[in-house]
Order: structure tokens, then sequence, then C-alpha cells
């Protein structure tokens, strides 16, 4: 029979103090960037936020909002900047603490405790982009109806002639590299040591992947036929099973209603930093496909609404009968863009 404490590894100590030190240096570097690109600003517009203060083109960007009537941006206006170094300090020292000590509980009280503050954190700066999108000064000098200015939690959001790209900075990164690794130490104390005796320990456990997993996750999203419009040629898309989907490196997605017009924009936009480029299967139109994992047979008849005339399967064998009774060929993504026409990569 147990008597004492349940006690931790050297290994999970030793991630709770690398933990420690992430947390430790996302007090010096920007937590969270917002970016804002428009044509009259090519080299585009950064807001830096960390955990103290608000830095990078913050003047600018109060300028140009003063017209559409948003709050002008002021560090001293937030409260979060007072204690936030404070409160990542304690957690940089509970994780110490929990090192020293060994103890099992602490492990678990310290995991819990930072996804409760990382929720916190993200539903406090959601409703200060609410709060900051939505009340807006009545006299403004530019007002659209019904328009809100509302940036991203993270992603992508067009507003007027701005888009706007919200995503985690080097600081933010950091403390979720440190969830992370407080997960992976209660994993390996549950599941190595076996000393998980109820459900609500392997719940925490599964609730706490959960969270951190959601994190920074990006992908393509719905096509919603007859509303959506190709970025490329403006056209409504309309014909299911021909429409594409290119992601870029700062999880803005851009639609295409074929496969012709998702390449021409690429080859024109060439400074777009390209994430990944997804494509709608041929027999299944709610589908996507990575374009690396899909198979292509190009056709006449096809009749897609550009003149792309290609279909995508995400099964070889598939693709192979239609190729075959198409009299065409399979190709793979790099064989198609090799013979696509003017389209030198």
């Amino acid at each position: 029979m147990e008597t004492g404490y349940v006690m931790i590894s050297k290994k999970s100590r030793w991630l709770l103090v690398l933990a420690a030190i992430c947390v430790t240096i996302a007090l010096f570097v920007p937590v969270w960037y917002i970016y804002l690109d428009a044509p009259q600003y090519p080299e585009g517009l950064r807001l830096s936020i960390r955990v103290h203060k608000l830095a990078g083109d913050v003047d600018i960007i109060n300028g140009l909002n003063h017209y559409i009537g948003m709050k002008t941006l002021h560090s001293n206006d937030f409260v979060e900047f007072t204690w936030l170094p404070y409160i990542l300090t304690l957690y940089a020292l509970l994780f110490v603490g929990t090192a020293l000590n060994g103890r099992l509980k602490w492990l678990n009280a310290s995991l819990v405790a930072f996804i409760i503050f990382g929720v916190v954190a993200m539903v406090d700066f959601w409703k200060w982009e609410y709060d900051y999108g939505h009340n807006l000064d009545p006299a403004a000098a530019i007002k659209v109806p019904g328009m809100s200015y509302q940036p991203p939690l993270i992603g992508f959001k067009q507003l007027l002639n701005f888009g706007a790209y919200s995503i985690p900075a080097a600081g933010g990164w950091l403390l979720l590299i440190a969830g992370i690794l407080l997960l992976v130490a209660v994993l390996i104390e549950t599941l190595g040591r076996r000393v998980v005796k109820r459900p609500s320990q392997l719940a925490m456990v599964g609730m706490a992947a959960m969270i951190l997993s959601s994190c920074g996750n990006s992908g393509p999203q719905a096509i919603h036929y007859n509303k959506d419009a190709c970025d490329f040629c403006k056209m409504s898309i309309s014909v299911p099973g021909f429409a594409t989907e290119l992601v870029t490196s700062k999880g803005r997605i851009y639609k295409f209603d074929d496969l012709s017009c998702m390449l021409a924009y690429k080859k024109a936009n060439l400074q777009v930093p390209v994430s990944d480029v997804y494509v709608t299967s041929f027999v299944a139109p709610h589908e996507f496909i990575k374009t690396p994992d899909a198979w292509f047979v190009r056709h006449e008849t096809l009749k897609s609404p550009m003149g792309g005339n290609t279909a995508a399967f995400s099964d070889s064998l598939a693709a192979l009968k239609f190729a075959t009774d198409a009299r065409a060929k399979v190709l793979n993504w790099q064989e198609l863009q090799r013979v696509w026409p003017n389209n030198n990569r």
C-alpha cells in the first residue's frame, strides 16, 4: 500500500524545466502579430503584441483607423500588460517548483492551470478584438452601414481593402510548446507508470490534447457553390468537382472555380508564400485533396468552367479507370504542372 506522495520521473522534471524556459523567453519576445496589407502599403503594416506593450506600426495603424472610427491603440489602455508579465513569471516558477518537489499532483495541477490560462487569454483577446472592431465612433469620416472591423482571432480576414492576418509570434509558439511539454510529462506519468485509476484523469489528458492540438490549425474551407467567387476570374464557383483552394503560409485562403484559374493566379502572384494547394475530388466534390496526394486526368470532354478540363482523384485506381475509359493518361501533381499550357514554374 502506498503511503507517500506519488513522485514523477526525472524525464518529466526536465520537461517541466524546459517548459519554464519557454515561458521565460516568451516574456522578452513578441507573442502575437497582426499584419495588415493593402495596395497602398505593399510592404504591409505590423502590430506586434508583447506581454507588456504594443509595438510595430502602431502610429500608422492608429492614423488609418481614425477615419473609420476605430479606437486608437495605446499600451497604457490595456490592464493585461500590467499583470501578464507577473502571471507568466509565476507559471515559470510553478513549473520549476514542481520539478524540484516532484509531486504528481503538482504536475497535474500545473497542466490544468496552464490550460485555463490559455483559454482565458484567448477569450480575452477575442473580446478585445470584438470591442475594437465593433464600437466605432459615429462621427467617423468613413462609415459603411453594417460593416464591422473585428480582426481575426487567428488566420485571415478581409477588412475593406485591407487583408488582416492574425498569427502567433515566437512568444506565442513558445507558450504552446510549454503546454505541449506539460502534456507530454503528464502522459509519461499516467501512461508510463499506469497510475490512472479514475476516468476523470484520462478525460483531463484527452481534453488537454484536443485544446493544444487545435491551436494553429489551418486547412481548406468549405466551398459554398453559387455563392463564393473565384479569386482569379471573379466568376461564381458553381460547378462541383473542379474547384481548388490555395492556402498561404499566413493562413489566407484563396478559392478558384477551376484548376486553370488557380495556376494562373499562382503564376501571376509569385510573391505570395504558398503553404498548401487543395483540389476537390471529381467523384466527391466536397472532399479536399492535397495536390501531392492527388491523381489527375485531363480530357476535353470534362468541360470544366474555365477550360482546365482536369479531374482530380484521391484514389489512383479510380483515376486509372476514368483515364482508361477516356483514353487519357493519369498524372501526378508534378507531371501535371510540367504539361500544363503556359505554366512555367
